[in-house]
């Protein structure tokens, strides 16, 4: 009984000369069990054990068959043996069976134990007597969870005889106080022992004052939600406002024709964007329901004519794309692909007050992607414009190696890039110094014209841009490789639990 494994494993120990494997001495015993044993003898240095970790082969249905019954081409050879004149293979399913004829007659045949007499299609004997060797292999299998053959090993796993587990097993030894009786320790000193002076004689059990408390279930942050909230406070700290991003559909007007991207463009394929199916279409731009009157100074109808003619024949100083714009496909519904389309919305109600902001966004975002273990269909931007009067692309580097140098990263290099709704653009690099090598870490530039103007900005503003994804950096700071073991139904929730806030800056 479990409450007497304690004397056990000291009796075991009297009996042996060195360490002993309680896989060998309780081969039926719990882990849970065993382990409260050895830790009420290992707190009073009664014994010493050490955890160790090993693989295990255990035998399928089909082996423990075989282990009982004799191997499927023992079966064989024994059906042929009893058939004097010879066998017909046409009869062997029917006295061994269909899966000991299929597997056992190629294994005999191998092994030379029987032979074919092709013309006759006859099965004979080729020796008196056999060894069932595979038998014996899984027998020992059974009684040791392993072999001395590795090669045995690996031949019966490939006929899917056996399957490995991990196995954790105690190596224990005697302690400095070890005794052959295990004496009982009270844990509590009770006014009966008081009165009666049973105290005197009783082992009281020691207070071990430096055990770990139980820990407390609690709730905790997504490592995501930790380095967005680290984001949110850089952002904050540089005087930032935060922009409401509670639209995941999105028009294709919003997402695309109003950042100045054609109709023709690749990332409206559907190979690359999510649309809707019910409904198709929704109605022009115009103010948000929910925010009751909205903005009367704000134009929707000639913001919606500016984008138009912007498109199809060239406005403000601009020759546009010259193409037929269709009013249907900048009504399509999308999953939004970017943050950007709420920047728009912002930056078009800017335009009935135009003075220098500061927005930023965080949120979710879908791509049409090939799921592996750096992609997924949705995930997470982080995105920050700026708005103001003479802005220039040398302010937009300093500023960015400000806002990285808030994350810790201080290396930064801008390649030249092409975007349709900024110009120039650059995509920033970064050194990391755990790889050793300059990444990816994201994506800027100056919103065009095309795509301000319309909105009723002033010709003399400027407004900066630029994204990276939540996911990137999360996976540097949690070492994490595969995303899928950061967003999706593989998270681990001990690694949910168990991981500390993060800060950007510091490693």
């Amino acid at each position: 009984m479990a409450t007497d494994l304690p004397k056990q494993v000291l009796d075991a120990l009297s009996q042996s000369n060195g360490p002993v494997l309680t896989a060998e001495i309780f081969p039926s015993e719990s882990f849970t069990t065993i382990k409260s044993a050895l830790d009420r003898l290992g707190s009073r240095e009664m014994v010493l054990y050490k955890t160790i970790e090993r693989d295990e082969a255990i035998l399928t249905d089909e082996a423990q068959g075989i282990a009982e019954h004799g191997s499927h081409e023992a079966k064989v050879f024994e059906a042929v043996r009893s058939a004097i004149e010879g066998l017909k293979v046409s009869d062997l399913p029917g006295i061994v069976g269909k899966e000991s004829a299929k597997v056992g007659q190629g294994k005999a045949l191998a092994g030379k134990w029987i032979k074919l007499d092709r013309e006759r299609n006859i099965l004979k004997t080729n020796i008196d007597s056999i060894v069932d060797t595979t038998r014996e292999q899984l027998q020992t299998i059974e009684r040791t969870k392993t072999h001395p053959d590795t090669k045995v090993i690996s031949e019966l796993k490939k006929r899917k005889l056996l399957k490995m587990q991990k196995a954790i097993t105690f190596e224990v030894s005697k302690g400095p106080k070890y005794a052959r009786d295990f004496v009982k320790e009270e844990t509590d000193l009770t006014a009966e022992m008081l009165a009666s002076g049973a105290w005197k004689n009783v082992k009281l059990k020691p207070c071990n004052f430096q055990s770990k408390g139980a820990l407390t279930p609690s709730g905790a942050l997504h490592p995501l939600n930790k380095v967005r909230h680290e984001f949110r406070q850089i952002f904050f700290e540089m005087g930032f406002e935060e922009m409401p991003t509670n639209r995941f559909v999105e028009t294709g007007f919003w997402n695309f024709d109003a950042l100045f991207v054609p109709q023709q463009h690749p990332a409206r394929d559907l190979q690359d964007t999510f649309y809707i199916s019910d409904p198709l279409r929704a109605d022009k731009p115009g103010p948000d329901p929910t925010a009751g009157t909205g903005d009367p100074k704000l134009d929707y109808e000639q913001y919606w004519n500016n984008v138009r003619e912007v498109h199809e024949n060239g406005k403000f100083g601009s020759i546009g794309y010259r193409y037929p714009w269709k009013e249907d496909e900048a009504l399509r519904l999308v999953l939004r692909t970017h943050t950007t389309s709420t920047s728009t919305y912002m930056l078009h109600k800017l335009a009935t007050n135009p003075r220098p902001a500061r927005y930023f966004s965080i949120d979710r975002v879908f791509r049409n992607e090939t799921v592996d273990a750096t992609h997924l269909a949705e995930f997470h931007q982080v995105e920050g414009v700026i708005a103001d009067f003479g802005l220039t692309l040398g302010g937009l580097i300093g500023f960015m190696e400000v806002f990285f140098g808030k994350m810790g990263i201080h290396r930064l290099r801008f390649k030249p890039a092409y975007n349709p709704y900024t110009e120039p653009s650059m995509e920033i690099f970064g050194f990391h110094e755990g790889l050793n090598k300059w990444v990816e870490i994201g994506n800027s530039g100056m919103f065009r014209p095309e795509m301000l103007e319309p909105m009723g900005l002033p010709k003399e503003m400027r407004v900066y841009g630029w994204g990276l994804s939540l996911e990137r950096p999360t996976m540097i700071k949690y070492g994490v490789n595969n995303i899928r073991e950061l967003l999706g139904h593989k998270v681990d929730l001990n690694f949910v639990e168990s991981n500390a806030a993060v800060r950007l800056e510091k490693d």
